[in-house]
């Protein structure tokens, strides 16, 4: 196998999950800033023209961070990342959602549409920034509230909701786009989390 990516978001949630799978492959640099994800060798791995890309050893090519992480835990059941049961399931997809619509995907179009990173290639709407960045603000207090009642986001076990979120969180204190506030029941799961191997860089 091989892992396109870049330093994004996207690409260290399934650098995370695949720390955490014990599971490592071939990596390719995809260099967003030049441009090389929008080439036309890229848009045939990929037409969305986004990181990250797994390629099979069959020349099979999935993208998107959650059908990537869907594969590998496919193919490597444990440690369970998506939930063992019905229950289980459900509540991991539900919080991770939440994540990556209220949270995630707000902090990722402020950060673009204030900052202008790629005004070559999109329309940038500084106003709609801003309204993204209140969004993933006022989603806040929903995981504030869950993990001062439960030890990881989803329950008791750490799940790709978690990835999501610490990951989220550390790029959106990065780009400083988003006023976070303290949380001291995030803060205690951040830390908790961060302290993981899968969180160690290399």
């Amino acid at each position: 196998m091989k892992l396109y990516e870049s330093p994004s978001p996207n690409a260290l949630r399934v650098q995370v999950f695949m720390k955490e799978k014990g599971v490592d492959c071939e990596r390719v640099a995809v260099d967003l800033r030049a441009g090389e994800n929008i080439s036309e060798a890229f848009l045939a791995k990929n037409p969305g023209g986004r990181v990250p890309v797994l390629e099979l050893d069959d020349g099979t090519y999935i993208s998107e961070t959650v059908a990537i992480s869907r594969y590998l835990e496919a193919l490597h059941p444990q440690p369970n990342l998506f939930g063992d049961d019905a229950l289980s399931m459900a509540k991991v997809e539900m919080w991770h959602r939440r994540v990556e619509i209220n949270f995630l995907l707000n902090v990722a179009m402020a950060f673009r549409n204030i900052t202008g990173f790629f005004k070559d290639r999109e329309t940038c709407v500084p106003e709609w920034g801003e309204v993204a960045a209140g969004h993933a603000l006022a989603a806040v207090p929903m995981f504030e509230s869950q993990l001062g009642e439960q030890e990881y986001l989803a329950g008791d076990n750490f799940s790709i909701a978690d990835i999501t979120l610490a990951v989220g969180w550390g790029f959106a204190k990065q780009v400083k786009v988003v006023p976070l506030p303290q949380c001291p029941n995030i803060e205690r799961w951040l830390a908790q989390v961060q302290a993981r191997p899968s969180f160690q860089a290399d």
